[in-house]
């Protein structure tokens, strides 16, 4: 009954997240015994093309959920940016840590902000909220997939095989690569990915031990921001498919949310604000959502 096995990726920033998460358990249930169970998933695999290409985020988390349906794990860490919309029938998120840095990072060995960038320079990301918000601010420059871990990325960086990357601030703060953050993009003027920043941990929803063990690390003011953003997501039919930002802040009872969904070809965008109860995110994002598609959102969808 003391004991907890956490089901993660193998990445170093899963691995980050995952010992974070059974640091902040041991100090709140002391004398409890907790296991990693690394894992490799498809998503981490396949590398040698994006993942609209091989099915999108979902393919971070099977295996992980597959470890826990045969009882060889109790529970899952996640990016909660890269956990579906809708959980597949089963499991819950008894947890969503307090969000760590929701912005995007601008990353170069020789430029400062993407204004400095010359004409033509090779900017890598795989995320098409990235290339869509990047195409509009500079449709000269040359966007390129960029797959891999972290230090990966970075490592593509140094040997020059781009002129700038486009990273989580999150991810580089946590792995200690907080140095390499030229500039922050940040809204209003860039939004995150829905949830960015954010650590949620997945069980099954029979596992009422596990989960009572989990919930005390849920933040209440997290939970509401991310599940305002990830309800607009939903609506809109979002995933890695669709470029699609959100970013929601908590102000007093009253949560603050800010929408988008952009072109990849042209950067094209449409955006909206609005603010809410922050007892009920889930109507916040969907009536937001709602405003989008009167807008014309689902044409821009569709041209994704």
């Amino acid at each position: 009954m003391n004991r907890l096995r956490i089901a993660t990726r193998k990445s170093p920033l899963a691995l980050w997240q995952s010992e974070h998460v059974a640091e902040r358990l041991r100090a709140a249930h002391p004398g409890i015994e907790i296991e990693l169970v690394p894992l490799s998933t498809r998503g981490d695999e396949i590398l040698d093309r994006s993942l609209v290409a091989i099915g999108g985020k979902g393919l971070f988390l099977k295996e992980l959920e597959v470890a826990m349906e045969r009882g060889e794990a109790d529970c899952a860490v996640h990016s909660l940016k890269d956990v579906p919309m809708v959980l597949d029938p089963g499991f819950i998120l008894p947890a969503i840590l307090e969000r760590g840095d929701h912005a995007d990072a601008f990353v170069s060995n020789r430029y400062a902000s993407i204004a400095e960038l010359p004409p033509g320079a090779r900017v890598g990301t795989t995320s098409l909220r990235r290339q869509a918000q990047l195409r509009a601010l500079r449709p000269d420059v040359e966007i390129a997939d960029l797959r891999g871990n972290v230090n990966t990325r970075l490592a593509k960086l140094d040997a020059g095989e781009y002129d700038a990357i486009l990273l989580a601030c999150a991810g580089l703060e946590r792995l200690g690569f907080g140095d390499r953050i030229r500039a922050r993009l940040d809204a209003p003027d860039w939004l995150p990915a829905p949830a960015q920043g954010a650590i949620a941990i997945e069980c099954r929803d029979d596992d009422a031990r596990v989960a009572a063990l989990l919930a005390v690390l849920d933040d209440p003011a997290t939970r509401a921001c991310v599940e305002a953003e990830r309800a607009l997501n939903r609506r809109l039919d979002g995933s890695c498919h669709v470029p699609i930002a959100a970013f929601a802040q908590l102000k007093g009872g009253r949560l603050d949310l800010q929408g988008l969904v952009a072109s990849v070809a042209d950067g094209r965008s449409l955006r909206v604000r609005g603010d809410g109860d922050a007892a009920a995110p889930d109507a916040l994002g969907e009536r937001l959502a709602d405003e989008l598609l009167a807008t014309g959102a689902r044409a821009l969808i569709a041209a994704s």
